[in-house]
């Protein structure tokens, strides 16, 4: 089974655990979060994220930051390798959908969390599709 992290600007890494653990109480074990606060460096936040693989242990891990190209999805980066995968845009459809298929390999699984956050991402209510420029 793979380990999840979760790097991202606090407090949305905390945020979405909250709402894992609401929907999935047992995935503890399987989640950690790192909350990158405005004075963190790059450098530090790598090392914060390595503590967290380290600890949890597991042989492969999914991170999944929030922002691509800002400090959280560029120290995920630096991780990234044969048992790492990093996937930018975390929203909660993305998460359940790790926990839900993280006993998949790593790399069906980080396709799994792809296709969950962009399920979860669309269009609702009465605003139109194409809406004309014209007032």
């Amino acid at each position: 089974m793979s380990g999840l992290l979760v790097i991202a600007h606090s407090p949305l890494a905390s945020a979405l655990k909250a709402v894992a653990e609401h929907t999935f109480p047992h995935c503890a074990p399987q989640l950690s979060v790192l909350d990158v606060t405005p004075e963190m460096s790059v450098e530090a936040i790598e090392a914060a994220a390595r503590e967290h693989l380290a600890a949890a242990g597991h042989a492969q891990n999914l991170i999944l930051t929030d922002v691509f190209g800002a400090s959280p999805h560029n120290a995920a980066l630096r991780l990234a390798g044969e048992s790492v995968r990093v996937v930018c845009g975390v929203n909660a459809p993305m998460l359940w959908r790790s926990l839900c298929y993280a006993k998949e390999p790593l790399d069906v699984l980080a396709r799994r969390a792809v296709d969950g956050g962009i399920a979860g991402i669309m269009l609702c209510g009465d605003a139109p599709l194409n809406p004309s420029s014209e007032s």
